[in-house]
């Protein structure tokens, strides 16, 4: 039964994850103008694409909660499970919080990539290499990129602003390069996460 969860939890999270990397694809081509270097992910969520974006990051967040209820019955990743939990909550966030409201936006996009690193790095514990050290290197670039971010928002007065200015923290990536530093990582990571939970047997 333990497994039967674990693939049913598997297949959750990578369907999240896929149909949140397409739909921001389509969203992105269908935002005139729009850059993945100088503007924010979260233009996607106000702009022309508005209904794509923030229905697909609230999609996100509605999967991963339901893969940790089943997660939730694999003691190995209990603490995972709770550090996804606050992940999802966080994208659901995103998707009813948009970036006009910039404080709140920043602190729940933030909470959704900062548990979503944790929780590659944690699950390190866990899993066989070398799928554990790609986790924490995984887990690492979201976190670090996360840091790298916050602290150009802060240094170049972004932070309560819905302009997207460049900052030296951005590392020539501009502040949509870094945001994607930031959310790609772990998303590869879970991507990853979801085939070894998919496969696992009944015993």
């Amino acid at each position: 039964m333990t497994q039967t969860k674990a693939s049913k939890a598997g297949a959750l999270f990578f369907i999240a994850v896929t149909q949140f990397i397409l739909c921001i694809t389509i969203a992105e081509a269908r935002y005139p103008g729009y850059s993945i270097s100088e503007n924010y992910v979260s233009d996607l969520g106000v702009g022309p694409s508005a209904i794509i974006f923030n229905s697909s990051v609230f999609l996100l967040g509605m999967l991963l909660f339901a893969g940790t209820y089943f997660l939730r019955h694999l003691p190995e990743f209990k603490t995972a499970d709770r550090l996804l939990f606050l992940m999802a909550i966080g994208a659901m966030g995103v998707g009813v919080i948009t970036k006009d409201y910039t404080i709140a936006h920043g602190a729940v996009s933030s909470m959704a990539f900062f548990f979503g690193g944790l929780a590659a790095i944690v699950s390190a514990r866990t899993l066989k290499k070398p799928f554990s050290l790609i986790g924490i290197v995984l887990g690492a670039m979201t976190l670090g990129a996360l840091g790298l971010f916050s602290l150009g928002i802060i240094t170049s007065g972004s932070i309560t602003s819905n302009i997207a200015y460049d900052s030296r923290f951005y590392l020539g990536l501009g502040p949509g390069g870094m945001e994607r530093m930031i959310i790609y990582p772990a998303l590869i990571w879970l991507a990853g996460f979801s085939g070894y939970l998919a496969t696992q047997r009944e015993i």
